[in-house]
């Protein structure tokens, strides 16, 4: 199977090309989209550089910041391989488990897989208040949508192409991670969780997703258990 992955970039001027160097040693990746969503430090044309010098890159350029959600969006018009996955610029989250995530689906028992951070594998301890809002958020989703998902705000997810596209999506911004999850759950997608490992940033480090984004996080969730 083939593998899209769509990679949404704000401002990671300071990351984005580690990271394109870490996806591109793990070798798994046919296909890459990166959407430089309006970023004012440069990142969009170190991403016009690289595209020039790599056919493996696909660059979609946003005039004006819209966010995740929508950076997204963008993207997924675009994909051509049997599987999509979202991968952050920065370093959150570690390209070597892109395998891991690829299992459940290769061996028929997913359409969609999302990477854990709290299910037991390696992680950096460091910022417990967001850790306890992602909990409280994955609580809500569970009591909403009588699910078991130990982390709905993961930021790496893996799709079967024809899920993704056929679910209508909404979000602009980081309420992507719980429109998806609820209208998947919703759909009663077959959906796998794996456990990865995590190296959360601080806000110095240039983290972006804060308290506002929390409470649209749980509009969102309560918004998509009555309309789709």
């Amino acid at each position: 199977m083939k593998l899209s992955l769509i990679m949404p970039v704000y401002n990671e001027i300071d990351t984005v090309e580690e990271i394109l160097r870490r996806v591109a040693a793990v070798d798994v990746a046919d296909q890459i989209i990166l959407v430089d969503d309006g970023s004012t430090d440069g990142s969009g044309d170190l991403l016009e550089l690289l595209a020039q010098q790599n056919p493996q890159l696909e660059l979609i350029r946003h005039e004006r910041n819209q966010g995740k959600g929508a950076a997204i969006r963008s993207a997924i018009g675009s994909t051509t391989g049997d599987l999509v996955l979202i991968q952050d610029a920065d370093l959150e989250y570690d390209p070597r488990d892109i395998p891991s995530l690829l299992v459940p689906i290769q061996e028929g028992k997913a359409d969609v897989v999302f990477g854990s951070r709290f299910l037991g594998a390696a992680r950096r301890p460091t910022m417990f208040w967001h850790m306890v809002a992602n909990k409280l958020l994955t609580l809500m989703t569970n009591i909403l949508y009588n699910s078991i998902l130990s982390d709905m705000e993961t930021g790496y997810k893996l799709f079967r192409r024809e899920v993704l596209q056929e679910i209508p999506l909404r979000s602009r911004r980081f309420d992507f991670e719980p429109e998806i999850t609820a209208k998947l759950l919703k759909r009663k997608v077959r959906l796998f969780e794996v456990p990865i490992t995590f190296n959360p940033r601080e806000y110095y480090e240039g983290k972006k997703i804060g308290l506002k984004d929390a409470f649209q996080a749980v509009w969102a969730l309560l918004k998509y258990r009555l309309i789709d």
